[in-house]
């Protein structure tokens, strides 16, 4: 990818396809999990997340804040993450379910349903399952910050975390950077076996190093990326080396979880998916102000600014830039209306009238 930037590639939905119309009926696409499997590239989702990010900041996309449920009955949260935009046609809305107990019973802890209406008429264009637009869209937000604050010359890339997100960073920032070597470290040694094998399978002549600390990934790497479910820190600014990138992915939409200790937000210039919902869900900011460490005019920059060039990214070799992903809605409209170009082109899913 050219350093001009990654959403040159991208061809826009057109919003005549949303609604299909069978027989003179509108009918809405339904997309599992199977239908979704290997339908999009991560080059092209890296595009429509930059682009679609970019135009959150020049006003033609509107991502409100998400609205987060619970019950003092249960552990369990629910957020609606809404998105409207030009360039798709589309309205969003995101239901993503964050259910500890579900470790328990052998299930994942977050599942989600992404549905999309057309923006013209309100029809229902598509219900598609959650987890694998979740995935790629959340790498390829990393990809894009990777793009537009890492130093051009990065090779190594750290991982913190090595499970299946840990492997799709791998994908998506191989389409930003030169990388030659990943560094990599998680709590379950068997999970490390297993990202190394899917990774030597994937991308052969790709050096992969299992590191023995968290702090071994971090000063070792020229990008890390934190892909961990963690409650308590696992990061620590004091090990941040001038010049390192950092894309805090991985914590839950919980107030009282993080992966970076407060010294690292402070050592850091900080960049948001979104200033709104990071102050509501992002405890790796909540935290950090909570503790003092930093002031909300520390944390106010949006990605989208600077992909949009109102606002600098990465200043000089020595900056130290964290990105702090909390995924939003714009970020499920790009790939939603991506995945559902696709899908009609390629004759996928289940057509349903709603309306019948």
């Amino acid at each position: 990818m050219g350093e001009k930037g990654i959403a040159m590639g991208l061809n826009p939905g057109n919003s005549e396809t949303f609604g299909h119309c069978r027989n003179g009926v509108r009918t809405t696409l339904i997309l599992s999990r199977s239908d979704i499997a290997g339908l999009v590239s991560m080059s092209d989702v890296i595009a429509a997340v930059e682009t679609a990010q970019g135009d959150v900041a020049r006003g033609t996309a509107s991502q409100p804040s998400p609205t987060a449920m619970s019950l003092a009955s249960s552990s369990a949260k629910f957020l609606t993450m809404p998105s409207l935009a030009d360039r798709q046609g589309l309205a969003s809305v995101k239901l993503l379910a964050d259910i500890p107990g579900n470790k328990e019973r052998e299930l994942p802890v977050q599942r989600s349903v992404l549905i999309l209406v057309s923006q013209a008429t309100g029809a229902c264009a598509a219900i598609i399952h959650g987890q694998i637009p979740t995935r790629l869209r959340t790498a390829a937000a990393s990809a894009v910050a990777t793009q537009h604050l890492a130093r051009p010359d990065c090779r190594i890339l750290g991982l913190i975390g090595a499970g299946d997100l840990a492997v799709e960073h791998v994908n998506a920032l191989l389409q930003v950077r030169q990388i030659d070597r990943v560094l990599v470290w998680s709590r379950n040694p068997a999970t490390v076996c297993r990202f190394t094998a899917q990774v030597k399978l994937n991308f052969p002549g790709l050096a992969v190093v299992s590191a023995a600390s968290p702090r071994e990934v971090v000063e070792g790497s020229d990008i890390v990326c934190t892909v961990t479910p963690s409650r308590e820190p696992i990061v620590e600014g004091a090990w941040f080396k001038p010049g390192l990138h950092v894309n805090a992915v991985g914590a839950p939409p919980r107030g009282d979880h993080r992966e970076i200790d407060s010294a690292g937000l402070a050592k850091a210039r900080v960049f948001l998916d979104s200033l709104g919902t990071a102050m509501h869900e992002s405890g790796d900011i909540l935290l950090a102000l909570a503790d003092g460490a930093i002031t909300e005019g520390h944390v106010g920059t949006e990605l989208g600014q600077v992909i949009a060039g109102t606002v600098p990214g990465r200043i000089s070799r020595e900056d130290v830039t964290l990105y702090n992903s909390v995924g939003i809605g714009i970020q499920d409209l790009a790939i939603g209306g991506l995945i559902l170009d696709r899908a009609r082109q390629k004759g996928v899913g289940l057509e349903i009238d709603l309306g019948a």
